[in-house]
């Protein structure tokens, strides 16, 4: 993932491109619209400004029959945008502008709603030192279960203390990929990972691309394996809806290897089409 901090050099990106589909997107906001599709009630916090694609995001949400518990107004920063780029062997290329979304405070948490949630799902891309982080800090505060999404490698690198202070001390439920657990504990050998999950006595749930899933919960490791003969377009959204699928098997008190399960099904669907919605 690229990291751009400059709108002008993001538009002039946009410039060049043409567009195929723009979605309310963002690694939590897919999660919460699979929750949504599998028939859970789910609300939504992210910042966004009074623009065009802060009216459109707050659309795009509420028509997934997401409750968007944000009131935008007009920012100093326009609303953020990700350009997704997806090549013939269906990988992609992010490109993110934060835009406001980075600037999210401990204002734009309500806590009363945090309170009266069963459990709250959180995001790497959006913790950064200062306001997020004190953001951050009040909706853990306030939570009865957290989630949470490592995101991508870069926010491990750029984090590492932070992060681990986090899977270690406050979360209840970590999802990493393979290469974002392995940077974050500094270890190449999977072993490690599974030794480290086991010591945590919470669940780490981990994805392994062609190698399928694990979960860790004590000295109880279940794995699953992958969906064979898909035909896959676009991995865009694969790890958000995994960690939809695992969430509602999870909160509707399904074993490990029926969470596994459900997330691998989820995933296995979206990464058939173009895009992180089902």
């Amino acid at each position: 993932m690229k990291l751009i901090f400059d709108n002008e050099e993001f538009q002039s990106m946009l410039s060049n491109l043409n567009i195929e589909k723009t979605i309310s997107g963002g690694s939590v906001a897919n999660s919460v619209v699979g929750l949504s599709q599998l028939g859970n009630k789910v609300g939504f916090i992210g910042k966004v400004s009074d623009d065009d694609l802060g009216s459109k995001y707050e659309v795009g949400l509420k028509s997934e029959n997401v409750e968007y518990l944000y009131n935008k107004k007009k920012e100093k920063l326009p609303t953020g945008t990700c350009l997704i780029l997806v090549t013939p062997d269906s990988e992609r290329t992010m490109c993110t502008f934060l835009g406001t979304a980075g600037k999210i405070n401990e204002k734009d948490v309500n806590s009363e709603v945090v309170k009266k949630s069963e459990m709250i799902l959180l995001e790497g891309y959006l913790w950064d030192e200062g306001e997020p982080k004190k953001a951050f800090e009040k909706a853990i505060n306030n939570a009865n279960k957290v989630a949470m999404s490592l995101s991508d490698q870069f926010c491990v690198d750029r984090h590492k203390s932070h992060f681990l202070n986090l899977v270690k001390n406050k979360l209840d439920i970590t999802f990493a990929n393979e290469q974002e657990i392995m940077s974050l504990i500094d270890t190449k050998n999977f072993k490690d990972v599974i030794e480290f999950g086991k010591s945590l006595k919470k669940l780490l749930v981990v994805t392994r691309g062609e190698k399928g899933a694990v979960a860790i919960f004590g000295n109880e490791v279940t794995e699953n394996g992958i969906e064979k003969n898909l035909k896959i377009k676009d991995l865009t959204g694969a790890g958000d809806l995994f960690a939809a699928g695992f969430l509602h098997a999870y909160i509707n008190n399904s074993s490990p290897a029926e969470c596994l399960d459900k997330g691998r099904e989820m995933s296995s669907k979206v990464i058939q089409q173009i895009g992180a919605r089902l």
